[in-house]
C-alpha cells in the first residue's frame, strides 16, 4: 500500500491525479486502497446490483461503486456507496451529473486479503464521523457482515441474519447468506 510521509490538506489531496487502486486521505495522511481480487470484485458488483434492483424502481437510493467522498481531513472511497434518491446530483432534466464529493448514506467496505476487521471498523468509525448512517463491513473469509451505526458498537451478522439497512432502504430484505450466495457461479 502506497503512503505519503507528509500530511496533506483535503484541498491538496483532491488536487492529486487519480490512481488505481484509489488513494484515500485519512486524517491528512495518504494511503492506497488494496487492489480487489476475484471475490471482492464480484461481491462489489453483485452487492451493488442487489441494492439497485430494489432501490431504483422505488426511487429510494442508488448504489455506486467507488465514488469518492470528502469531509474534514478525510477523503475515502467506499467499495459501494449508497446515496438516498434526493441526495443524488442531477441536472434539471433528471440526468445524473458529477458533483463535489459527499459522504454516502451507507458505506460498504469489503475486506481484502491482508486487511482486518479491526482496520475496517476503525475506517468505518471515520465514515460515521462524516455523517454516514450505516457502515457495512463484508468479510468474505468467514462470510460475515459487521454493521456500524452512530452511537453503537459493531454488530457481527452471519447466515440468515438480516442486514438491517431499513433506515435508508425500508423494506429491503437482505440476509448475509443471500449476499454471499451471489458468489455461487453454478
Amino acid at each position: 500500500m502506497a503512503t505519503m510521509e507528509r500530511r496533506l490538506t483535503l484541498e491538496e489531496f483532491l488536487g492529486l491525479p487519480e490512481e488505481s487502486p484509489a488513494l484515500e486521505l485519512i486524517d491528512g495522511m495518504v494511503s492506497q486502497k488494496v487492489a480487489p481480487q476475484w471475490v471482492h470484485g464480484l461481491l462489489q458488483i453483485r452487492g451493488g446490483t442487489l441494492i439497485n434492483e430494489y432501490a431504483l424502481p422505488r426511487k429510494l437510493a442508488v448504489a455506486f461503486s467507488e465514488i469518492r467522498e470528502a469531509f474534514g481531513r478525510d477523503s475515502l472511497v467506499p467499495d459501494i456507496g449508497v446515496y438516498r434518491w434526493e441526495r443524488i446530483p442531477r441536472t434539471a432534466t433528471g440526468r445524473l451529473t458529477n458533483a463535489p464529493p459527499i459522504p454516502p448514506d451507507i458505506a460498504i467496505e469489503i475486506i481484502s486479503p491482508g486487511q482486518t476487521v479491526a482496520e475496517m471498523v476503525e475506517k468505518g468509525r471515520r465514515y460515521l464521523i462524516h455523517g454516514v448512517e450505516i457502515v457495512v463491513i463484508v468479510n468474505p473469509g468467514p462470510e460475515t457482515v459487521t454493521l456500524l451505526r452512530a452511537g453503537g458498537g459493531p454488530t457481527t451478522l452471519r447466515g440468515e441474519d438480516r442486514i438491517g439497512l431499513e433506515a435508508v432502504l425500508p423494506g429491503l430484505e437482505l440476509t448475509v447468506r443471500a449476499l454471499f450466495d451471489t458468489l455461487q457461479l453454478d
